[in-house]
Order: structure tokens, then sequence, then C-alpha cells
């Protein structure tokens, strides 16, 4: 068991080196927009403090970040150039030694405004059903 447990651990580690990457990658004038657009949906999903499917709920609880993220992170892949991307993949590992975890509290009031604006869309859009 413990081994199954190093090596989710293992995995869960190249996610956060792979996603911060991906930021970096983001911040690169050689990368074309709509790979931004798609890097800044898959760092924002992945680093979200909200979670659209809460991880208590038995198999669909984390089948969300099973499946979104990997395969977000496959197609911004593709859309990146490779040089740029292992560039971005060593400053990352570099960043994560020397620093750990990043923390962006800008970004993460971002991320909050945003589902709060979409639960207030969606609490108006029930409502406007629901009026005679």
């Amino acid at each position: 068991m413990s081994g199954l447990l190093g090596e989710l651990r293992q995995q869960a580690r190249r996610l956060t080196a792979e996603t911060h990457a991906l930021y970096l990658a983001c911040r690169d004038p050689c990368v074309p927009w709509y790979a931004k657009a798609v890097v800044a949906c898959i760092v924002g999903y992945a680093l979200s403090p909200i979670d659209p499917i809460p991880d208590f709920i038995p198999v669909l609880g984390y089948l969300d970040e099973l499946i979104v993220i990997p395969a977000g992170i496959k197609l911004a892949l593709r859309l990146i150039p490779r040089e740029v991307m292992e560039e971005c993949r060593e400053k990352a590992r570099v960043e994560l030694e020397r620093h750990g975890r990043p923390k962006n509290w800008i970004a993460a009031g971002i991320i909050v405004m945003v589902w709060v604006a979409v639960l207030v869309w969606a609490v108006r859009a029930v409502a406007r059903l629901w009026r005679p």
C-alpha cells in the first residue's frame, strides 16, 4: 500500500510542477494567444480553491481532477512550442525546489470572483425560470 501511496505522491508532485511550468509558459511571448487561454483555464481550474465537484463525493469527487486536468494539460502541451515548454519546466523545477509550491493570492481572489459570478448567474437563471 505504501508503494501505491508513494507513487500517487510522486504523480501529484509532477502534476504540480507541470502546472507551474504551464503557468510560466503562459507568460512567454512565443506562446500563441489560444494556447495561453487554454493554459489559463487549466491553471485556474487546477489551483481553484472552489471545486465544481467536491472531493468528498465518492468517485466523482476526484474524477474531474483525474480527467479534466490531464486532458487540458495534454491539449496545452500540443499548443505550446516544445523549446518553450522545456525551458519553463526547468524554471519550474528550480522554483519549486527553492520556494516550494507557489502561492498567488491575487490569482486566487480572481478565481474566487469568477466562481462567485458563475454562482450569481446560475441563481438568477434559476430564479427567472421560477417566476410566473
